[in-house]
Order: structure tokens, then C-alpha cells, then sequence
């Protein structure tokens, strides 16, 4: 017979145990489920020191602004503008640089 210590749990406490190891373990399934929304660590942090999202994003990524361009087929100079905050970017150019970037227009504007 071994030492082992023992403890009792009511039904509820079990159940409780129970519930949430199963909620742990469907976890990293979710994680890997992102439909764009998510935020990476370091854009958040980016953002919050005042980085526009695109920036962070775009920096995230190792992309420059001709990397950006490429991919969605829209001038430097007017990403640059947006980035930059001198130039709001229509829906339709939003909408290209989150498809280029993996996420979505609702991370990139920040009101």
C-alpha cells in the first residue's frame, strides 16, 4: 500500500473539475480556429505605444510598404499616408490591406 493523500469532493466540485479540464483541453482547438479577429501579443502592444494598426501589423509580419503594395496592389505612398494617419483609406483599400494582412477591417480602425 502507498502513501498517496487522499481527498473528497462533493458531486458538484467534481463536476466543476470536470467541466473546466474539458474547457481547458477545447482551448488550444479555438486558438487555432482564428477567423482574423484575433490580435497577435506584439500588434497589441504596438498599438497601445501608438503605432497604427496597419504598422503593427505590417512589422509583425517582416512586410515593408512595397511588400504591402504588392499584395494589394495599392501605391505606397497612399499606404504610407494611411499608416501615417494623414489619409483615413477608403473601404475598398481597407478591406485589400486586411485580406493582405490575415485580419480583418475591425482591427485596423481604431476610433
Amino acid at each position: 500500500m502507498t502513501s498517496e493523500e487522499t481527498i473528497t469532493l462533493t458531486r458538484t466540485e467534481y463536476d466543476a473539475l470536470v467541466s473546466r479540464n474539458d474547457e481547458l483541453e477545447d482551448r488550444p482547438v479555438a486558438l487555432e480556429a482564428d477567423d482574423g479577429t484575433r490580435v497577435p501579443h506584439e500588434v497589441a502592444l504596438a498599438i497601445i505605444r501608438g503605432q497604427s494598426p496597419i504598422l503593427a501589423y505590417r512589422n509583425h509580419q517582416g512586410l515593408t510598404l512595397r511588400d504591402l503594395s504588392d499584395r494589394t496592389g495599392i501605391a505606397a505612398s497612399y499606404l504610407s499616408e494611411i499608416e501615417r494617419g494623414l489619409k483615413n483609406g477608403s473601404a475598398s483599400a481597407l478591406a485589400k490591406i486586411a485580406r493582405a494582412l490575415g485580419t480583418t477591417i475591425d482591427t485596423l480602425v481604431i476610433e
